[in-house]
């Protein structure tokens, strides 16, 4: 009950949370670009992709990569990570690869978690989950050699884990110290989660959040890429940071968005534009 006791305070205030913006969201600028606009638009934490920072630091090497980021005032809270390690698949041993030299890049950043999704789309049964277990371990045991936390992150339509009950089942049975669970909030109120789900998480048991909105429109028209700036859809976010607060989320609240006018727009306008619209949700639920 420590982190719970530690997040809530002495008289029972809700854990703060901080707006962090991933780097997907403006995704055409680049390392450097991004980086500036975000600070500029007071923007203290990021969430980095492993494309731009293996590009900047292809060019101008990784101490300028971390005294970028110490010199604008940023602190990168997580990063972007492999996909195909939970499931069953034939591409696995890939993607054991890809973790490795993905964990040692970004743990040279200074980067101690990594958002690893499952967008699995085959059909699977129960002995395929409990062979995920050791999966969870595998990849948990290459993590722990860089002090780098891999979180599972369910996805919308994800046939193996798509929901937050499976991802904590699955991390729970696991029971790795470097395998901890995630929540993206589109892919859980787009997705088939429920709301009375976030009962079930335990005190100080989610690892991070990705913070977005559902658009007002048919879920059957709902993909990947349909995620709203934070308060401008239909997700009832005020009540779902709440609930993350009372069971000890005291963390990042990265956005993660696709949209092409966000993605090729100027991250510093594109950033004002989410603090403009995400923080009086924040505010709302007690958060900030």
């Amino acid at each position: 009950m420590a982190p719970l006791a530690q997040a809530m305070g002495q008289r029972g205030v809700p854990a703060l949370m901080s707006l962090c913006l991933h780097q997907t969201t403006t995704s055409a600028a680049g390392y450097r670009k991004s980086l500036e606009g975000y600070a500029r638009a007071g923007i203290k934490f990021v969430e980095v992709i492993p494309p731009h920072v293996q590009e900047f630091v292809k060019k101008e090497g990784m101490p300028a990569a971390r005294r970028l980021l110490a010199d604008l005032g940023l602190k990168a809270v997580s990063s972007g990570g492999v996909r195909g390690l939970w499931e069953p698949n034939s591409e696995r041993s890939r993607a054991l690869d890809d973790l490795k030299s993905l964990c040692e890049l970004i743990a040279t950043l200074g980067v101690d978690r990594m958002v690893c999704p499952c967008g699995a789309s085959q059909k699977y049964t129960a002995e395929d989950y409990k062979r995920a277990v050791a999966n969870l371990r595998e990849a948990g045991d290459i993590a722990r050699q860089f002090q780098i936390t891999a979180m599972v992150e369910f996805m919308r339509g994800s046939t193996f884990i798509g929901t937050l009950p499976t991802a904590l089942r699955m991390t729970r049975e696991a029971a790795h110290p470097n395998v901890r669970p995630m929540l993206d909030c589109y892919h859980f109120w787009a997705g088939l989660s429920k709301f009375e789900d976030l009962e079930l998480i335990r005190p100080g048991e989610i690892h991070h959040v990705h913070f977005q909105d559902v658009p007002d429109t048919p879920r059957e028209l709902l993909d990947n890429g349909t995620r709203d700036i934070p308060g401008t859809g239909v997700s009832p976010l005020t009540g779902i940071l709440r609930k993350l607060a009372e069971k000890g989320y005291a963390g990042p609240l990265s956005v993660e968005l696709f949209y092409p006018d966000l993605q090729n727009g100027d991250p510093y306008d594109v950033a004002l534009r989410i603090r403009q619209k995400a923080e009086p949700v924040m505010r709302a639920a007690g958060v900030l």
